[in-house]
């Protein structure tokens, strides 16, 4: 069985420059929004809704960034062959909120706090994630 869930890299341009949103997952994580597509949805409609849940930033896709894939095993499925689609995402409108339920935080960085924070308290799985967001951005990681 193959599941499928997506999110983004959510940036946003700033009179002080751009700035890349972070969320942190109800284990304390840097990380950043995503989850399941639904029965009727495109993987790209997936990751702009689950955005808008989990932040309540409306994007728009400007393009893919990169996949991840795992395996897990599930007590009812059995073992199950997880793909994770991100993109980067130009935020277009909506207000910053977390959704308490699903996340405990999510704030804006400037690029260079956004990797750090990545690197120091994020899941090692994102860090090409990104990484690939912040090249796509036209900005240099160390």
């Amino acid at each position: 069985m193959v599941e499928y869930s997506a999110g983004g890299v959510v940036f946003r341009r700033t009179d002080t420059g751009l700035q890349v949103q972070l969320i942190q997952d109800r284990y304390g994580k840097i990380s950043l929004p995503k989850g399941k597509m639904e029965a009727g949805e495109t993987i790209e409609q997936t990751a702009l809704r689950e955005i808008v849940e989990e932040t309540g930033i409306v994007g728009k896709i400007i393009e893919p960034i990169d996949q991840i894939k795992y395996q897990y095993r599930d007590e009812v499925k059995g073992k199950v062959n997880k793909e994770v689609h991100y993109y980067l995402v130009e935020a277009v409108g909506g207000t910053l909120q977390a959704q308490v339920e699903e996340i405990r935080g999510v704030d804006w960085f400037t690029p260079e706090e956004a990797w750090r924070r990545q690197r120091q308290s994020g899941y090692d799985n994102n860090d090409r994630i990104v990484a690939g967001a912040l090249r796509l951005l036209g900005l240099k990681v160390r």
